[in-house]
């Protein structure tokens, strides 16, 4: 019966303790890595570099996405007017209950 009680408590512990530790802020007390060597600069930079030059000479897609626009007049049917109806309207009967 002892054993059940401590470890029903442990358990109770646990449960809260856990989502205490996910509030806590996230602190890194390890020093970052070593800064970049020129070197790695340069390179890094000349990779950008080249990169920004490449998407220059992709050309923009101007051309509309539509893959059924050679199938649609170019212009739309205008729709006929509606027809105006003078029948007078009915006068509603019974109560509702909206």
């Amino acid at each position: 019966m002892k054993k059940l009680i401590v470890t029903m408590t442990v358990a109770l512990l646990t449960g809260w303790a856990v989502p205490a530790m996910a509030q806590m802020p996230n602190i890194n007390l390890l020093a970052d890595g070593p800064s970049k060597t020129p070197e790695e600069r340069e390179a890094e930079a000349a990779r950008d570099k080249a990169y920004r030059d490449t998407m220059r000479k992709i050309p923009d897609a101007k051309t509309s996405a539509d893959p059924w626009g050679n199938v649609r007049a170019v212009e739309q049917p205008k729709a006929a007017p509606a027809v105006k109806t003078t029948a007078a309207k009915k006068p509603k009967t019974g109560a509702s209950t909206n």
